[in-house]
């Protein structure tokens, strides 16, 4: 069981305080910790998530129609992606001590790590605006995204970061070396259920810096981010 003093705590740290004190409570319970706990008095936080994530896309989008006035629907369609995908409201959820109000089995909380983590921590966050709107209402649900994640908006748009990091590897080479990179496999270990992927990029025969993943395909991605950063091509 959390520590009341840590829900306290944390809306301290918000400025919001909860009339309903288990709509927020409710927003931090995965559906395994009721695997372990079958009497516990509240749900699992998934119908949440649902509303959140409505919340969420809306108050996003409002501003982004607002505030970028000449941007396409494309742009604003690739932005919105940018900024509520799991990395980022992970991320967020990080920034605020999220993870230290979870309720999960004793198995999740010990094994759950990587991207397992970063979905559990991305739905949570979802969850909480969805009960900080049924809550508090609209308005303090904008208020919370406006403190906490619009301001990630500027940075997307300025750095490109809406682009894939492959994308913007391949074309930032075309333009400076007139090289198209490629990926290698490096490494490949792990059973078909769990395997693990070391890949190498490369312009030309020059190895940039290898990246790894869980898939080809992420740890392509993994790797063009670092290259990316080794070239000083943010």
């Amino acid at each position: 069981m959390i520590d009341e003093k840590a829900f306290t705590s944390f809306q301290k740290r918000l400025g919001i305080t909860f009339i309903n004190i288990d709509l927020l409570r409710q927003a931090f319970v995965h559906r395994s910790y009721l695997n372990e706990n079958p009497s516990f008095h509240l749900e699992h936080n998934e119908r949440l998530e649902f509303l959140g994530d409505a919340v969420l896309e809306l108050i996003v989008t409002d501003h982004l129609y607002l505030k970028y006035t000449k941007a396409t629907e494309g742009e604003m369609t690739n932005w919105r992606a940018s900024i509520v995908n799991s990395k980022m409201l992970a991320q967020i959820a990080g920034d605020i001590k999220l993870n230290d109000l979870l309720y999960l089995s004793r198995g999740e909380a010990k094994d759950a790590s990587g991207k397992a983590r970063q979905y559990i921590l991305a739905n949570a966050f979802e969850a909480l605006i969805g009960a900080i709107y049924l809550d508090q209402g609209y308005k303090v649900a904008e208020t919370f995204l406006n403190t906490y994640l619009i301001p990630r908006l500027p940075e997307i748009i300025e750095k490109r970061l809406d682009i894939d990091p492959k994308s913007r590897f391949q074309e930032i080479a075309q333009e400076k070396v007139k090289t198209t990179p490629h990926y290698e496999v490096l490494e490949e270990s792990g059973p078909d259920h769990a395997k693990w992927f070391k890949m190498g990029l490369y312009i030309g025969k020059e190895l940039v810096v290898t990246g790894e993943g869980e898939s080809k395909q992420e740890a392509q991605v993994d790797a063009a981010q670092k290259g990316l950063q080794i070239k000083n091509w943010e």
